[in-house]
């Protein structure tokens, strides 16, 4: 597609108007051009929609009285609290069970209940769903697939009130979040090379990473 033919988005603009209005908004604009009635859709839905309203109070009220003093563990520790989150899903990868069990604890001693379900939950090799042998990390032996779905199932069946990703994979963390009943947030990004810290690639995509904005296949 040439830049002629481009859409252009939020990631074209440089004005960011939308924020608190002190500039002028761009021509293409999603502001200017999202109908009144739509927008006005959405306010109602925030407004009258029980479980909406909950929780986007709640996330407001924690950005509002925490800003820049909280960690994301006790920001989610204290949005679990304000939308009367009992009991807690931890959805965690096999590779992170230390930080989830620490995470885990961390919520005890906040009062709140936990209940954590790993990855490889169910031992299925992943040959019995369709992946090749070639396309396993370490061929010719058994290796379970990540299970996100029975993840969901489990945490659904032990009715959570709020689940947490810890370090799912790329692609799990999607259907986790399809099949998961309870409202979803995560605590953990998985990035195996930069210590799940993806922002750092795009942090030195200027130079240590400059192959990231080379064009064509990664």
């Amino acid at each position: 597609m040439s830049q002629e033919d481009k859409k252009l988005s939020c990631t074209d603009c440089a004005l960011l108007n939308c924020h608190k209005k002190d500039k002028t908004f761009p021509q293409f604009c999603l502001t200017t051009h999202t109908s009144e009635e739509t927008v006005e859709e959405i306010n109602e839905l925030y407004r009258k929609d029980d479980f909406v309203s909950k929780l986007s109070n709640a996330a407001a009220e924690i950005e509002g009285t925490y800003y820049g003093k909280l960690t994301r563990v006790e920001e989610i520790i204290a949005f679990a609290k304000r939308i009367g989150a009992k009991k807690v899903g931890i959805a965690t990868c096999v590779g992170l069970m230390s930080e989830a069990k620490t995470f885990a604890k961390i919520l005890s001693a906040k009062g709140l209940e936990s209940y954590g379900i790993i990855c490889k939950v169910g031992a299925v090799d992943k040959t019995q769903v369709g992946v090749p042998e070639e396309l396993k990390v370490n061929k010719g032996c058994h290796e379970s697939l990540c299970n996100p779905v029975l993840q969901a199932t489990l945490l659904n069946e032990e009715k959570t009130d709020l689940n947490v990703i810890v370090g799912l994979c790329v692609g799990h963390d999607s259907l986790f979040i399809k099949y998961s009943e309870a409202p979803v947030t995560t605590l953990i990004t998985k990035d195996r090379v930069l210590g799940h810290n993806p922002a750092a690639a795009l942090y030195t995509s200027g130079f240590y990473y400059r192959r990231l904005l080379q064009e064509g296949d990664i």
